[in-house]
């Protein structure tokens, strides 16, 4: 039997906290922090959909992690 080759997905610039917590290495709850303790702003860092979901911009972060640096 021949394996199928993998698929490799990349994510859209906005997912949710437990897709870029899979994809970032941070836990659920550090992110939900970052954002509750105002790390992390609406607008920037995150947005919310208009069912009111929380959505990571890993753009966003990105540039906050460079400013870090």
């Amino acid at each position: 039997m021949i394996a199928e080759p993998p698929v490799y997905l990349a994510p859209d610039r906005f997912v949710t906290v437990g897709i870029y917590a899979t994809i970032s290495g941070r836990s659920a709850n550090a992110i939900r922090m970052k954002i509750k303790e105002g790390k992390w702003l609406d607008g920037r860092e995150f947005v919310r959909d208009p069912d009111g979901t929380v959505l990571i911009d890993r753009e966003g972060v990105q540039k906050w992690v460079l400013k870090k640096s």
